[in-house]
C-alpha cells in the first residue's frame, strides 16, 4: 500500500524575532485589555492601544484610582504591566490563543495632545469609549521597558524597539471573515490534519499570514500546530490560492 502523502514543506527561513513582533502587535489589537500595578492590583482597561508608531495607550476612568495614582505619582510616573488576551470564539477547552504583555511606566498625557493622540488611537482600535475622553474619561500613555508574548506554550521576549516598529498581520482585522468565507476548504484541511492527529480532537483556531493554526486537545492539555503556506501571505486575498496549495500538498 502507498504511504500517506508527505506534508507541506516548511516556509523559507524568516526573521524569528520580527515575526514574534509581529504576532505582539496583532495581540495588542484584541480588544480585552488589564493592568496591573503595585499597590492596585489588576483592573480592567477601558481600552488599550498600540498606535502605528508603536506608542502605546490606555483609556482609564477619570477619577479613578489608576488616573490618581499616576497624577500623583512622586516620580512622574508609575510602574505598571499591561496585559491583553486574543481568545478563540470557537468551542475549544481553552479559549485562550495568545496573552501580551507590556511592562513600563504609566505618565499622563497633557490635555493638549488628547485630541490628537484620540484620534491616532481610533484609528487603530475604533472604540465609543474614546469620545469620553476628556469628560469622564482619560488617555495614560505606557512607556514600554519589557514585552512578553505567551503563545503555543512559549514565552518570547520581544524588544521594545522590535515591538514599536512591527506591523500587526494584514490578515488579523477580517479573520473572523476569512475562516467564514472559505469555511469549506479549511474544514477539509482539518480532517487531514486529524487523520495524522489519531484519536486526539483537532479544531481549527484561526489563521495568519504564515498559515493556518490548529489546536489539539489530547485528553489532558492541549496544544496548537500551524500548517505553514509556501510563502506568507502579503494581503487577505491571497488566502484561497494558499489553502489550495496545502490541500495539494496533503492530498
Amino acid at each position: 500500500m502507498p504511504g500517506r502523502p508527505p506534508l507541506p514543506p516548511p516556509p523559507p527561513p524568516t526573521d524569528r524575532a520580527a515575526e514574534a513582533a509581529e504576532r505582539a502587535r496583532t495581540v495588542a489589537t484584541r480588544p480585552a485589555a488589564s493592568v496591573h500595578t503595585l499597590g492596585l492590583g489588576t483592573s480592567r482597561l477601558l481600552a488599550a492601544a498600540t498606535l502605528d508608531d508603536g506608542r502605546v495607550l490606555v483609556v482609564v476612568p477619570r477619577d479613578g484610582g489608576l488616573a490618581t495614582a499616576v497624577r500623583e505619582a512622586p516620580e512622574g510616573d508609575l510602574p505598571a504591566r499591561v496585559t491583553v488576551t486574543s481568545r478563540s470564539t470557537r468551542p475549544l477547552r481553552n479559549p485562550l490563543r495568545a496573552r501580551l504583555e507590556l511592562a513600563g511606566w504609566l505618565t499622563p498625557v497633557p490635555a493638549d495632545e488628547e485630541p490628537e493622540l484620540v484620534l491616532a488611537f481610533a484609528t487603530v482600535r475604533p472604540d465609543d469609549v474614546l469620545l469620553d475622553v476628556g469628560l469622564t474619561a482619560t488617555l495614560l500613555r505606557l512607556d514600554v521597558a519589557e514585552v512578553l508574548l505567551h503563545a503555543g506554550g512559549d514565552c518570547i521576549e520581544i524588544a521594545p524597539e522590535e515591538y514599536a516598529a512591527a506591523r500587526p498581520d494584514p490578515l488579523g482585522a477580517v479573520e473572523d471573515d476569512l475562516l467564514a468565507e472559505h469555511a469549506r476548504p479549511l474544514a477539509e484541511l482539518r480532517g487531514r490534519v486529524q487523520t495524522r492527529a489519531g484519536n486526539d480532537p483537532v479544531h481549527l483556531l484561526g489563521v495568519d499570514r504564515f498559515g493556518v493554526l490548529f489546536r489539539v486537545e489530547p485528553r489532558t492539555g492541549c496544544y496548537d500546530l500551524r500548517t505553514p503556506f509556501p510563502a506568507p501571505l502579503t494581503a487577505p486575498g491571497e488566502l484561497p490560492a494558499a489553502v489550495r496549495a496545502l490541500l495539494a500538498c496533503t492530498g
